[in-house]
């Protein structure tokens, strides 16, 4: 079984991901550090969870292509 995400964390995650498209990987460390520089996000929990789901993200599109 997956993952069950809020629909605020993915809105969130995309969002950031297509103003920035270049500057994340699907490293999790490498976008959570680029995530504390294009974002204020209050809490390092919720950071850790957009952070994950960018990085699960851009691993599933990698996969894809």
């Amino acid at each position: 079984m997956g993952n069950i995400r809020p629909t605020f964390i993915k809105r969130s995650a995309i969002e950031i991901l297509k103003k920035y498209p270049n500057l994340f990987t699907d490293d999790f460390e490498h976008n959570k550090e680029a995530l504390n520089k294009v974002a204020e996000i209050e809490t390092k929990s919720l950071r850790n969870k957009v952070a994950g789901y960018i990085t699960r993200y851009r691993h599933v599109l990698a996969n894809k292509i």
